[in-house]
């Protein structure tokens, strides 16, 4: 079946995207307004994108055309926010601070998060979250309707001691972060822990494959 995009709305596109590029991780961005007031919302147009330098990018719409969304206000005037990545036993908690309240509500406080001081930047970062980066915005791709892709420069960050398995080296128990990813519709979620392993195969193994 063919889905011409020239020819569907962007309702409808959204749709076809969401349900196919699966799972997606979760972005639970903390910024603060110019007047410091915070903010948490999760995005899962989210991926990282480099090393080096190492930079993440997040989708930002807008909640309807002319209402920018409170995240990508915010970082549009400070220039700073912290990506918190998603456990399965963090899912409640995101789901709330997804809810569209006003500017002035602090959706950390409706969803009994607690926060600690970032190192970097400005806003905070999430305690209950296992994974958080620190981030400076390298470049806003303004996409129109007030939609843009915000690229982040990660200048720190923070994962949960139990995680990490030798700091020197940089080895992280991936499991036992036991991160949550973005399904299809508008509730569908999934885990990390059903995986399996599959090794990258070098070309000699390949050439004797063929012998």
């Amino acid at each position: 079946m063919l889905f011409d995009f020239a020819t569907i709305d962007a309702a409808n596109r959204y749709k076809l995207l969401v349900s196919t590029v699966v799972p997606r991780p979760i972005a639970w961005v903390v910024s603060l307004d110019a007047e410091g007031r915070r903010n948490a919302a999760p995005f899962s147009f989210f991926n990282a994108f480099s090393q080096d330098p190492p930079v993440v990018c997040i989708g930002i719409g807008g909640r309807r055309p002319g209402d920018i969304k409170d995240t990508g206000n915010n970082i549009r005037v400070t220039g700073e926010f912290v990506v918190n990545l998603v456990a399965a036993e963090n899912a409640e908690q995101m789901n709330i601070t997804a809810i569209e309240f006003g500017a002035d509500v602090d959706e950390l406080t409706e969803a009994g998060l607690t926060t600690l001081p970032s190192v970097k930047v400005k806003p905070p970062r999430i305690k209950e979250s296992p994974v958080a980066m620190e981030c400076e915005r390298l470049a806003t791709i303004e996409l129109g309707n007030e939609r843009a892709l915000v690229l982040g420069r990660v200048l720190a960050m923070h994962i949960r001691d139990d995680a990490v398995i030798d700091a020197q080296k940089c080895y992280i128990d991936t499991p036992r972060l036991d991160l949550i990813g973005r399904m299809h519709g508008r509730g569908w979620y999934t885990r990390t822990s059903d995986r399996f392993e599959m090794p990258r195969i070098n070309e000699k193994d390949w050439t004797r494959r063929g012998e």
